[in-house]
């Protein structure tokens, strides 16, 4: 198996299918190959070099996750009289300040943690790999303070 495929079996895992349904489908979609010798000396070999760059992927995630841990993100917003704010923060508001600062985040991935509807601090998730998610923090304040 090239990738993932539900009730059949995960990337790397050798199953056995009828022969129209892996000569017809799985092959032609580049979902599966047949398991010659040849052909397993190549996908181990493709592993082993998938995992290697992985680890270093990992290792500079890792990096982006403790300099996130310790950022601190501030966003001017408009509030009322009361300190409640006129409308919602969003996670593309929070991405956009996270870009200014130099950090791509995209938008899916930031979770905000509190319901936020007043000027404070409050904590947000963001997830950068399905291993790694860091907490950070966001400082809501009026947006004439910041002018």
């Amino acid at each position: 198996m090239k990738q993932d495929i539900e009730k059949l079996g995960k990337a790397g895992d050798i199953v056995k299918v009828k022969a129209g349904y892996g000569r017809n489908y799985l092959i032609p979609q580049k979902l599966a190959m047949a398991a010659t010798p040849s052909n397993k000396k190549v996908f181990d070999e493709n592993r082993k070099q998938a995992t290697f760059k992985l680890a270093k992927q990992m290792d500079e995630i890792k990096a982006i996750a403790e300099k996130l841990s310790k950022t601190q993100v501030i966003l001017p917003i408009k509030v009322g009289t009361t300190g409640k704010l006129f409308g919602s923060i969003t996670n593309l508001q929070i991405s956009r300040a996270l870009k200014d600062m130099g950090f791509d985040i995209d938008r899916k991935d930031i979770t905000i943690l509190d319901e936020i509807k007043e000027i404070g601090k409050y904590k947000i998730s963001i997830k950068l790999h399905k291993e790694v998610i860091t907490e950070m923090t966001l400082y809501v304040n009026r947006e004439e303070e910041t002018e």
